[in-house]
C-alpha cells in the first residue's frame, strides 16, 4: 500500500476516556466537540492552518476570556479524521494511506486548509498523495471503497469520478501488455534477478494476466459505484462479453438465492423465500433488478443458464414485472443454448396450478420464435435431415428437442391440462422436428398420466406427431400402444408397409448393378477364375436376401389387408382391439424401441431417442416386448 508521512514530531495527543488531551505542558485554550469526543487543544497550531477555525475561534475570543468550544459535528470523517488533523496542525508523526486519504482531503477542503495559512498545507499534500495512488490498481479501490463515508464532499471534489477513471482505464488495458504491480508499491530489483512486490518475490518474467483478473476486487464496491465503473469502462469500448462476466462474477457475490437451489423440488414451497429476512427482501429485489438492467444486451454475451438462474431467482424474490419480461426476452433470443433442467422452473404463483412453471416457458419459446434464426435454410435443411445426410443442427430444431424433452418431462403432472400441453408442442414449425420420436414419447407419458381423456382428446393429441416421421424403433412400439387411438396405429401401420416397400426398391436396385456387373465382366472370369467365384458368390447371398424381402413384403401386404377388413368389422360391432392383435399376431421383425439409446441435447447432432417415461418423477422402462409405459 502507498504511504506518506507527514510531521517530525512523536505522539503529544493522548485519549483519556471520551477526550483527547494535549500533553505540550500548556493549559489547553479551546474545547472542540466532534460526535461524542471531545479535544483539549490550543488555539494558535489550529488557527494558523485552518481558515474556518480561525474564523470561529476569532468570533468567540472576544466574547469572554473563557476557554472557546466549537462544536464540528459534520466535518466529513467524524472523529477519526479530526485526530489526524489535530495531528498535523501540531506537526505529529501521521501516515496518510489509501485509506484516509480521501477523508482528509474532504476535511481539509472543510477547514479551509490551503496555503495561505501555512506552505505545504493539508489540502496541497492529501491532493499529491491522491495523484499518486491513482497510478496503483489495488489503491484506487481502496480509496474508491472509502468514498462511500464522505459522499457527497468527495462528488464535489470529483475524487470519485477520477477514482473511476483511473480504474477503467487499467481495466480496459490490454493484460498482455501492462506489468504495473497492482499491489500499490514500486517493484525493487532483488539481487537475484527478481522482482519483489510487497515483499514477494516473482520471477522477473509476469505472468500471464487473464481478461478476468478485476472481477473479484470490483466486486466489493456498492453497487452505486460499481455501477459507474462498468459504466466508465463501457464508454471506453471494453467487450460486452467482458463486462457481462463481470456483471455475473457481482451477482453471484451479492445475491445468495442466486446459487442456491430452491428447495420447492423436495417439497417445501416457502424454502427460499424463508432464508432471507423481510428486510433484507427488499434490498436483494432492488439490486437484483438493477443487475439485469446492467447486464449488456445481446445474444450470447451472457450465458442463458445464467439468465434462467437470474428469472427463477427473480420469481423467489418477487422482482417487478418488467424485470420477469425482461429476462424473458434474453432467454428467448438464445433458447437453443439452454439445458433442459435450467428450463424446469417451479412454479411461484399464488395459484399453483403445475408443478413446472410452464406459462413462462411458452412465453419464452414465443420470444425465441420471433426471431427468424433459420431464414433461408429450413427447407433445405429439413430435406437433407429427412434424406439422412449429416448435416448440424439447427436453433430451431435445438429448441425442438429441447421443448420435446420438456414435454416429456412436465406430461406426469395430473394437473397438466391438455390445451397448455398442445399450445406447447404446436409452437414448433413441422420441419423442425427431422424425427418425432421425442413428441411421440411426451405424448405417450401424457396419455399414462391423463387415462381420463376421451376418444376425440386423444385423436386430437396425436394430430401433433408425423406417424410418417417416426423411427423404425418408435413405429415398432406404437403399432403396439394400447394407449394410442386405432386410426393412429393404422397410420403407423400403413407409413411402415411404405417404408418397407422403400427399402425392397433399393434392394432391386442393387441386385440389377450387380447383375449388370457381372455380365459386363466375363470375358475377365477366364484370367481371374477364383475372383470371379467369390463375385458369384457375393451376388447369391443379395439375391437371397432380396428374395426373402419380396416373401416379407408380400406376408406384410396380405397381413394390412386383413387387419382392414378386421377394423371396418370393429367399428361395426365395436369389438376389442385385443383381440385384434392376438388373433392376426403382429408378426413385424421388431427391434426393442429403448428410451435411453440416445438422450436429449442441445449440440447433439442426431435427433434424440425418447427416454422411458416418468412416473412419480421416476424413469419406468418397457417390458421386452418395447413398451414405452407401463400397462
Amino acid at each position: 500500500m502507498a504511504c506518506m508521512k507527514l510531521g517530525s514530531k512523536s505522539e503529544v495527543l493522548h485519549l483519556d476516556g471520551q477526550t483527547w488531551l494535549c500533553s505540550t505542558g500548556l493549559p489547553s485554550d479551546v474545547i472542540i466537540e466532534v460526535g461524542e469526543m471531545t479535544f483539549h487543544l490550543h488555539k494558535f497550531p489550529l488557527l494558523s492552518r485552518s481558515g474556518l477555525l480561525e474564523n470561529l475561534i476569532g468570533e468567540l475570543s472576544g466574547e469572554d476570556e473563557k476557554k472557546c468550544v466549537l462544536q464540528l459535528h459534520d466535518i466529513p470523517g467524524g472523529a477519526k479524521t479530526f485526530l489526524l488533523v489535530a495531528k498535523f496542525c501540531y506537526g505529529v508523526k501521521m501516515e496518510l494511506t489509501a485509506l484516509n486519504v480521501v477523508s482528509l482531503r474532504c476535511a481539509a477542503e472543510y477547514l479551509r486548509m490551503t496555503e495561505d495559512y501555512g506552505e505545504g498545507n493539508l489540502i496541497i499534500q492529501t491532493e499529491h498523495f491522491l495523484n499518486e495512488i491513482f497510478c496503483y490498481w489495488t489503491d484506487s479501490i481502496k480509496a474508491l471503497e472509502t468514498c462511500e463515508e464522505v459522499l457527497p464532499r468527495a462528488e464535489d471534489l470529483h475524487i470519485v469520478s477520477r477514482c473511476i477513471d483511473s480504474l477503467a482505464i487499467k481495466a480496459c488495458a490490454d493484460p498482455s501488455l501492462f506489468s504495473w504491480p497492482m499491489s500499490g508499491c514500486s517493484a525493487v530489483e532483488s539481487p537475484g534477478g527478481a522482482v519483489i512486490w510487497n515483499g514477494i518475490r516473482t520471477a522477473t518474467k509476469p505472468n500471464p494476466v487473464s481478461e478476468d483478473w478485476w472481477y473479484e476486487n470490483v466486486s466489493s464496491l456498492r453497487f452505486p459505484l460499481y455501477k459507474r465503473l462498468i459504466l466508465a469502462v463501457g464508454l471506453r469500448g471494453m467487450k460486452a462479453e467482458r463486462i457481462a462476466g463481470s456483471v455475473v462474477y457481482y451477482a453471484k457475490s451479492h445475491l445468495p438465492l442466486l446459487g442456491r437451489q430452491s428447495s420447492f423440488q423436495n417439497g417445501n414451497r416457502d424454502g427460499p423465500e424463508s432464508a432471507i429476512s423481510a428486510s433484507s427482501d427488499l434490498d436483494q429485489r432492488k439490486l437484483l433488478e438493477e443487475i439485469v438492467e446492467l447486464l449488456p444486451i445481446g445474444r450470447g454475451v451472457t450465458a442463458t443458464n445464467f439468465l434462467l438462474r437470474l428469472l427463477r431467482t427473480s420469481m423467489i424474490l418477487h422482482a417487478s414485472q418488467s424485470c420477469h419480461e425482461n429476462l424473458e426476452k434474453r432467454v428467448g433470443a438464445q433458447l437453443d443454448e439452454a439445458a433442459l433442467e435450467d428450463l424446469l422452473i417451479p412454479n411461484m404463483g399464488y395459484s399453483v396450478e403445475t408443478l413446472y412453471d410452464i406459462d413462462c416457458v411458452q412465453r419464452i419459446l414465443d420470444h425465441f420464435m420471433l426471431v427468424d434464426h433459420d431464414s433461408n435454410s429450413n427447407c433445405m435443411v429439413y430435406e437433407g435431415q429427412l434424406m439422412g445426410a449429416s448435416h448440424p443442427l439447427t436453433p430451431m430444431t435445438m429448441v425442438a428437442n429441447l421443448v420435446d424433452g420438456y414435454l416429456a418431462e412436465v406430461a406426469p403432472d395430473v394437473n397438466l391440462k391438455l390445451p397448455k400441453f398442445e399450445s406447447l408442442a404446436a409452437v414448433i414449425p413441422d420441419y423442425a422436428r427431422p424425427l418425432d420420436d421425442g413428441i411421440y414419447r411426451a405424448i405417450d407419458i401424457f396419455l399414462k398420466a391423463h387415462p381420463w381423456l376421451t376418444d376425440s382428446e386423444r385423436e386430437q393429441l396425436c394430430r401433433l406427431m408425423n406417424c410418417q416421421k417416426l423411427s423404425l424403433e418408435a413405429s415398432t412400439h406404437a403399432a403396439q400402444n394400447e394407449r394410442l387411438p386405432l386410426r393412429v396405429i393404422v397410420q403407423v401401420l400403413f407409413f411402415e408397409q411404405l417404408r418397407l416397400r422403400t427399402s425392397v426398391a433399393g434392394w432391386f436396385f442393387v441386385s440389377d448393378n450387380l447383375e449388370n456387373t457381372q455380365n459386363h465382366s466375363g470375358n475377365l472370369a477366364l484370367v481371374r477364375h477364383d475372383a470371379s467365384i467369390q463375385a458369384g458368390s457375393t451376388t447369391q447371398n443379395h439375391l437371397v436376401a432380396v428374395d426373402d424381402m419380396k416373401e416379407r413384403v408380400s406376408e406384410l401386404e396380405k397381413e394390412c389387408s386383413t387387419m382392414k377388413q378386421e377394423i371396418d368389422k370393429l367399428v361395426k360391432t365395436k369389438g376389442s382391439w385385443n383381440a385384434i392383435l392376438k388373433k392376426f399376431s403382429f408378426r413385424l421383425k421388431t427391434k426393442t424401441y429403448d428410451p435411453n439409446a440416445s438422450k436429449h441435447g442441445n449440440n447433439s447432432t442426431t435427433p434424440p431417442a425418447s427416454k422411458a417415461p416418468l412416473v412419480n418423477g421416476k424413469e419406468n422402462h418397457g417390458s421386452s416386448t418395447g413398451e414405452l409405459g407401463a400397462d
